[in-house]
């Protein structure tokens, strides 16, 4: 099987999740990116969108679950985002990254982020 990504990188959205009750209130800039691992040899043949990723339909799905859900881990953020667009798209595996900038974590540093890879089964 060829090894192939169709990736969306750096979408950001205003969401209301973290542990505390601030964060789910106020809200925060996240970002997400994610890859999806699939052969693209029958899209790149037919150049027709019915053959691969709608990324369109990506950043609708991963618009929604950032911006109208909340959870308390980022962890959890990214599992959905990772079940639905798996169930949503023809890709073998997909990759995704989720990271929350500006995390309440003492000290100096560039934020928090979660990645996590999923396979269908």
């Amino acid at each position: 099987m060829a090894r192939d990504y169709v990736r969306l990188n750096k979408m950001v959205f205003r969401g209301y999740h973290g542990v505390w009750d601030e964060e789910r209130e106020v809200g925060q800039r996240f970002e997400v990116d994610v890859e999806f691992g699939m052969d693209v040899a029958v899209a790149a043949k037919s150049d027709n969108i019915r053959d691969t990723i709608d990324l369109y339909g990506v950043y609708q799905i991963v618009e929604n679950l950032v911006t109208k859900k909340s959870f308390k881990l980022v962890e959890t953020l990214a599992e959905k985002i990772a079940a639905t667009l798996l169930r949503k798209f023809p890709a073998h595996e997909l990759r995704v990254k989720v990271r929350k900038p500006n995390s309440p974590v003492p000290g100096i540093c560039d934020g928090i982020e979660v990645e996590i890879l999923r396979q269908k089964k």
